[in-house]
């Protein structure tokens, strides 16, 4: 072989790894959930949505939250745990009562898609006498204390009442628009809590994209799955394009969905849980 052929080779090899080394996100137009994908079927087995209660050392009082068991549930079993977010005008029920995640995981269960799990509701906002109609600076105090409450008497309570598995690969944090951030923000920070994240149109929290990665290196070996998704017509689009960009500069291996003719609204998000719940507490393929 002569060296112009060898030469020739070896700047196709050099291109190919500088490909492979800048590119750490699996950038995806993931198509869209068949239709009647959130629409209750009869006939399957259907999981069951339930409101708790759990003290919160964190707040100082009982607080609330629903949970998700799958179909089929049994005490006998041990489950991986999703925490799954609302946005910043949400709370426990916000997800339940626009989002329907019980049918979509239920049907998703009715095709085989699904690692049975449980998924849990919480309310993001850890605070006694803070809601959703209160002015955001009220709230954002309770934003911040929600890490502590989940991390301390939640997560906690869970795996006291339920039977589930409780190491790091057993357990996903996501949520939408400000629990998207908050997904974000907390997952990336307790990586020996979480292994499977996902921010769906995050919005600001309290950090920074530049500053939701205290060790690049951690994050590229304990996360087994970091999804980031957001509408290109969403107007909170630059948040979600600023973790990623972030994201690819640190080589941290991730999921970058860009959803056309996306808005910020259920639509997006369910879609959204509709991937991402797919995607987790699985073996790499």
């Amino acid at each position: 072989m002569n060296m112009l052929i060898w030469r020739q080779l070896a700047l196709t090899l050099l291109s190919v790894l500088a490909i492979s080394a800048n590119s750490t996100a699996e950038e995806t137009k993931l198509t869209a959930p068949p239709e009647g994908y959130d629409v209750r079927r009869e006939g399957i087995e259907h999981g069951k949505i339930e409101l708790i209660e759990y003290d919160s050392k964190t707040v100082g009082v009982k607080r609330k939250a629903r949970v998700y068991t799958p179909p089929g549930y049994s005490p006998e079993k041990k489950y991986p745990v999703l925490y799954l977010l609302h946005g910043i005008g949400g709370d426990e029920n916000e997800w339940y009562r626009q989002g329907t995640p019980e049918v979509i995981l239920d049907n998703l269960y009715a095709e085989g898609k699904l690692v049975p799990m449980i998924v849990v509701l919480p309310n993001g906002r850890a605070a006694k006498d803070v809601g959703p109609r209160d002015p955001i600076p009220k709230q954002s105090p309770a934003f911040a204390a929600f890490e502590q409450d989940l991390l301390d008497d939640l997560i906690p309570w869970i795996e006291k009442t339920y039977p589930v598995q409780s190491d790091r690969e057993s357990r996903a944090l996501a949520g939408l628009s400000m629990g998207g951030g908050q997904s974000l923000n907390i997952g990336l920070k307790n990586l020996d809590t979480f292994a499977w994240v996902g921010g769906f149109s995050s919005a600001p929290n309290t950090r920074r994209p530049a500053e939701l990665l205290d060790d690049p290196a951690e994050a590229r070996q304990k996360l087994k799955l970091l999804y980031v998704a957001c509408g290109d017509q969403d107007s909170l689009f630059r948040i979600s394009e600023g973790v990623h960009k972030k994201l690819d500069e640190e080589s941290v291996p991730h999921l970058y969905r860009v959803i056309p003719g996306g808005a910020h609204d259920f639509k997006v998000w369910k879609s959204d849980l509709y991937h991402f719940a797919q995607r987790i507490f699985r073996a790499p393929t």
